[in-house]
């Protein structure tokens, strides 16, 4: 079994190297539906998996002098706040078995909705464009805080999920920054984003009990390989291919586990 853990590391992050998207949307589902996690703990593991696996591919990034560092901040000043808040909510609020349902539940809407956000990425950035060239005073003054509430709606999501810092991140950033957001950039920046907001999260997941240390450990060993191999790749990958195979797939889980 720790094999196969390992092999689904190598995997998924390969693809997180790559695109930037697909770390927790495909893991977290994958450890609930392949190897029988409780939603909980698949979300806690994965978070942590996350982190992890995304300073690897953050650090390769940065090197190349590829992060929005302004906008990485203000992302941040809602997402972290977001994250603890929404911590707080978790520990507090209803029994085991309405925060295991309410997390199934969840984690099958954000993946279809991550799906769906990967396929009209092109479309929100096409109308982000339109608005800023447009009005481009009135959507400069907004943009500030709009990304910080972009920010705090990923911090929400992605603690009660593990998903979306990804493939939702992007299109986020896509129509917040049309003109600013190169493909390098903005796979840059939201995944740097993805770990400082993961590694929150997944404290306090930890400190929930949430988190199986040695699941986490096998996950690394083929992630941090693949991530590094993916984001090596990144720069050359077939993006009309590998971004629909992914959504099919995800809408397909995505049913499956609210179905569950």
């Amino acid at each position: 079994m720790d094999f196969a853990h390992a092999a689904a590391g190598l995997g998924v992050g390969f693809l997180v190297g790559l695109t930037g998207v697909g770390g927790g949307a495909l893991m977290t589902p994958l450890l609930v539906l392949v190897f029988g996690q409780a939603p909980a703990v698949a979300v806690g593991t994965d978070l942590w998996f996350a982190a992890i696996t995304k300073i690897a591919g953050g650090g390769l990034h940065h090197g190349r002098g590829n992060v929005d560092w302004q906008v990485l901040r203000r992302l941040c000043l809602g997402s972290l706040p977001a994250a603890v808040l929404t911590l707080v909510w978790l520990k507090f609020a209803g029994g085991p078995q309405v925060k295991e349902g309410l997390i199934l539940n969840a984690l099958g809407a954000m993946i279809v909705l991550t799906a769906l956000a990967m396929l009209l990425r092109k479309q929100v950035q096409a109308l982000g464009r339109s608005l800023r060239l447009g009005a481009a005073e009135r959507f400069k003054h907004w943009q500030p805080a709009l990304t910080v509430a972009a920010g705090a709606i990923l911090g929400v999501l992605v603690t009660l999920t593990s998903v979306g810092a990804g493939a939702l991140g992007a299109v986020m950033l896509s129509y917040l920054y049309p003109l600013r957001m190169t493909p390098r950039r903005l796979v840059a920046t939201d995944l740097v984003h993805a770990v400082p907001l993961t590694m929150v999260a997944g404290s306090g997941h930890l400190w929930m009990g949430h988190v199986d240390g040695g699941l986490l450990a096998a996950l690394l060993i083929g992630s941090i390989p693949g991530v590094l191999l993916g984001a090596h790749f990144s720069d050359r990958a077939p993006e009309r291919f590998v971004r629909p195979a992914i959504a099919v797939v995800l809408v397909a889980v995505g049913f499956k586990l609210v179905a569950a």
